[in-house]
């Protein structure tokens, strides 16, 4: 099935290479989860959907594409969901943001099984697609240092410096510490270990109490969250959800298809004649995000740290299997998580370096080309500081098309890019946000 001797591996080294990317992308089954619960999703619901995502998404590139990329939670999505999309103030519960995240999941599937997909990614500008992966590190970063109180509300300033002496800043400026040396030690599952590490300390100093066994058998979610299209649909019309649905299948086309092309091309196993096999792929992440949806979870991706597995000689779907089960096997240890959840110095520590991780991309920005600089820029500062990814996507699809008009280089813009601009405009001054 697997075709080990074409791709010149064998089953130990695709064993290895699993439990490899496994280690490398366990954090997302701890802090996909706490994000969630941040927007009231029960946290066994999103614990059990993060699990059925991802075994859905990977084992369908397992055994369909054949390629040694796992699927799960994209980061940032999941924040971007709970910290901007639900929205009391708006009326938007859970519930009604997993609806966007179903359509999301549908529009997705479509695009996956045309070419869209393909011409989308080419038509975007490199610029934006890099400012909004550093957009959303930095998002992602603030929202670790907010959660473990290292950064606080100032009336003054907006945000100040928290208390460094509180027992919960110690334990995450510890947490970062360990992560980032077993980082600069190139220890594979660095982000992984530094949790468990940090685990271990707070349990020691008796911030972290677990709450009777760490096993129990995996509990399905206790309903689906959503299942009819006609009624998701409705809910997005109804409430505006437009940009958000739009976001949400804007970064995760670009991220995964990005994130596939890198992998697959360090593995050697892009071929023109394998496209059937790339598109059987290529609807991975788009089941993985229209199932996740209905228990509960943000959008799925392929995770870069596949290539962790790569780099262990993974070359075939039997690496992504792999990891596939041993989410399962995590599946047993939702006692555990749960009570680690309650500890933010534990998980804090992974959403910064994630965020700085992310940040390597503002390097491919040309800076010193102004009608390329400036869309950049917006991106990068107005998600953070106004915690929606949608707005900073729109604010760059806007200003980007408009410099390169007023330059006389209006033919470098893919006319979709007008449309997306044009729509965005329209979505900011006419609809709430």
């Amino acid at each position: 099935m697997f075709k080990l001797k074409e791709a010149n591996t064998t089953v130990k080294t695709e064993i290895i290479a699993g439990f490899t990317t496994f280690l490398t992308m366990a954090y997302i089954i701890i802090v996909n989860p706490i994000i969630l619960s941040d927007a009231g999703v029960p946290f066994n619901q999103a614990f059990t959907a993060t699990i059925i995502a991802t075994l859905v998404g990977t084992l369908f590139m397992a055994l369909f594409g054949n390629y040694p990329i796992a699927i799960a939670p994209g980061m940032g999505m999941n924040a971007y969901f709970a910290y901007s999309v639900v929205s009391k103030a708006h009326g938007i519960s859970y519930q009604l943001a997993f609806s966007a995240v179903f359509i999301t999941g549908i529009l997705f599937v479509i695009l996956s099984l045309t070419k869209f997909r393909t011409h989308l990614i080419e038509a975007i500008p490199n610029t934006l697609k890099h400012a909004i992966s550093v957009g959303i590190g930095l998002f992602i970063a603030f929202i670790g240092l907010r959660l473990s109180g290292i950064i606080v509300a100032n009336k003054d300033n907006l945000v100040g410096l928290g208390n460094l002496h509180s027992p919960g800043v110690v334990l995450t400026i510890v947490g970062i510490a360990i992560t980032i040396i077993l980082f600069a030690l190139n220890v594979n599952g660095a982000l992984f270990f530094g949790m468990v590490t940090t685990a271990i300390i707070a349990g020691l100093a008796g911030k972290l109490h677990i709450k009777g066994s760490i096993l129990s058998l995996p509990k399905l979610p206790e309903h689906i969250i959503v299942a009819n299209p006609i009624t998701a649909a409705s809910d997005v019309i109804h409430y505006g959800l437009y940009s958000v649905v739009f976001s949400f299948l804007l970064v995760t086309i670009f991220d995964t298809t990005g994130t596939f092309l890198g992998v697959a091309s360090q593995a050697g196993l892009l071929n023109k004649k394998d496209e059937k096999r790339t598109g059987r792929a290529m609807l991975s992440d788009s089941l993985g995000t229209t199932i996740g949806a209905m228990f509960g979870t943000s959008p799925t991706t392929a995770y870069i740290e596949s290539t962790a597995g790569v780099a262990a000689g993974g070359r075939t779907g039997l690496t992504a299997l792999v990891v596939a089960l041993l989410f399962v096997f995590a599946a047993f240890f939702s006692p555990l998580v749960n009570s680690i959840s309650g500890v933010a110095a534990i998980t804090s520590p992974s959403l910064i370096v994630v965020g700085c991780l992310m940040m390597g991309s503002v390097r491919h920005i040309e800076w010193d080309n102004f009608e390329e600089a400036f869309p950049a820029f917006l991106v990068i500062i107005t998600m953070p500081l106004t915690s929606s990814i949608a707005t900073g996507i729109a604010l760059g699809f806007i200003t980007y098309p408009l410099l390169k008009v007023v330059k006389g280089k209006a033919k470098d813009v893919k006319p979709v890019i007008y449309i997306f601009g044009i729509l965005f405009l329209i979505q900011m001054v006419f609809f709430p946000h």
